[in-house]
């Protein structure tokens, strides 16, 4: 079993070590480093993982704008059908005529 000055002993060395990293150059420009790399990674308004949502997001509206496009582009040919053709009319029907001819 240790003795009560042994153990203390460890634990001075222990603080001796700590202390070396704690005032080594090399120390303080790993945190500032890591610190600004969660900072500008994470946590900052324009951060990697803001980007990386917007970027997905400007993906999600463009998909959705191609398929606005794709309505509006088969809705006037169904408009310059119907101007061209009158005989294209009587393919539409009125809901309610419909209904009103069921009963």
């Amino acid at each position: 079993m240790q003795t009560n000055y042994e153990y203390m002993k460890g634990l001075n060395r222990v603080k001796t070590f700590l202390l070396r990293v704690w005032h080594s150059l090399f120390f303080k420009y790993a945190v500032v480093a890591i610190i600004g790399g969660v900072i500008v990674g994470f946590l900052d308004e324009n951060s990697f993982y803001s980007h990386f949502k917007n970027m997905q997001r400007i993906s999600e509206l463009q998909e959705e704008t191609e398929k606005y496009n794709a309505d509006y582009r088969r809705d006037q040919a169904r408009i310059r059908e119907l101007d061209r053709n009158p005989k294209a009319m009587e393919k539409i029907e009125n809901p309610i005529q419909k209904h009103e001819a069921t009963e």
